[in-house]
């Protein structure tokens, strides 16, 4: 990145999502560290552990020992990526909002690039991989997801979503009351503004732990998206029933019309059969996706929470290396010393 006057430097929050991701800290945060500090005027890198079982929260309370940048968030349970990326952009606390992976396969050494073209006056940057390093099933997944998300969402270069990327704080104002379990950031900044852009960035290979997104999560994740912020399956059914009653219409013409040129109806059983088949196949179809919608309307009724938080690392309030996790006491009573819950 270019050099920078001191006056100039910008304030920046990283936020992670970490799940069972114990092996990699150390090294993220050390990187994230080396490459930010120079170009920030104050930096704070937000560990949101989303329910690990491994000791990923035991690492991030040494890590606040260590690093007085260091906030971490320990979720009750696990809420999922997009709902742990939620609550570190609303406890984020400076002007640029940077959010990677946990597992090293986003460079911090790109960040920088990323940041120059926020520069250039754009919102939103996203870092896009280069090459891939994932299965063939996962990679076409992910296009098919973006795709979608393009046609039925309306998500300008939604083929280069990914989730490193770089925005200005005040977008989150866009959804500050959104409140529904089901989360989608891209879709969340898309309400804020038009102004996206992207760069191609490295994408290394994973070194610990293997992905928990298995195909039938990525397809799942696919369609709440688009079930869940956007009414075009909805439009889709009604077109599907229209149609099916133009054809039910000169059907019926049909069988009118052999009635009176020939005095007789049209004989056969399979005739009948693969009508009612049809039709009856486009009503369950219309139905089953009005069931989804009503079913996400029960949900945010019921308002479930997006997240609740069990304890926190309140690194800001504390001198370095105080108030940690010492050898007589567990992470959360000494590393978390402001227990609280949040919604």
């Amino acid at each position: 990145m270019k050099a920078k006057q001191n006056d100039s430097l910008m304030s920046i929050s990283v936020v992670v999502p970490v799940y069972n991701s114990e092996g990699s800290l150390a090294e993220l945060v050390s990187r994230l560290e080396t490459t930010l500090r120079p170009l920030s005027s104050d930096l704070e890198v937000i560990l949101v552990n989303d329910g690990s079982r491994d000791g990923s929260w035991e690492a991030i309370c040494q890590l606040a020992c260590e690093h007085n940048s260091i906030r971490g968030f320990n979720l009750l349970r696990n809420y999922g990526q997009q709902n742990a990326l939620l609550c570190g952009i609303r406890m984020a606390r400076y002007e640029i909002i940077v959010t990677l992976d946990d597992d090293l396969q986003h460079p911090p050494e790109e960040i920088p690039k990323m940041l120059d073209e926020l520069a250039r006056g754009y919102d939103v940057v996203y870092g896009t991989p280069e090459k891939r390093h994932h299965r063939l099933w996962r990679n076409s997944t992910a296009i098919l997801t973006k795709m979608a998300m393009q046609a039925t969402l309306g998500i300008r270069g939604a083929s280069s979503i990914s989730a490193f990327r770089v925005f200005r704080t005040p977008l989150r104002d866009a959804f500050a009351s959104y409140q529904s379990p089901s989360v989608s950031i891209n879709v969340l900044l898309n309400w804020g503004t038009t102004r996206f852009a992207s760069v191609p960035v490295r994408h290394e290979e994973r070194r610990t732990g293997k992905s928990n997104y298995s195909f039938r999560k990525l397809v799942t994740q696919a369609f709440n998206i688009i079930t869940g912020f956007s009414v075009v399956p909805l439009q889709m059914a009604s077109i599907i029933g229209f149609l099916f009653t133009c054809i039910g219409i000169v059907v019926l013409l049909y069988v009118l019309g052999r009635y009176l040129i020939h005095g007789a109806s049209v004989p056969g059983f399979t005739f009948l059969a693969s009508l009612i088949a049809i039709f009856s196949g486009a009503q369950l179809f219309a139905l089953g996706i009005m069931g989804e919608y009503l079913a996400r309307m029960h949900q945010r009724m019921m308002d479930r929470p997006v997240y609740v938080v069990r304890s926190t690392t309140d690194t800001a309030k504390h001198p370095h290396g105080s108030d940690c996790a010492g050898p007589d006491t567990g992470p959360e009573e000494g590393c978390a010393s402001n227990l609280k819950e949040t919604r």
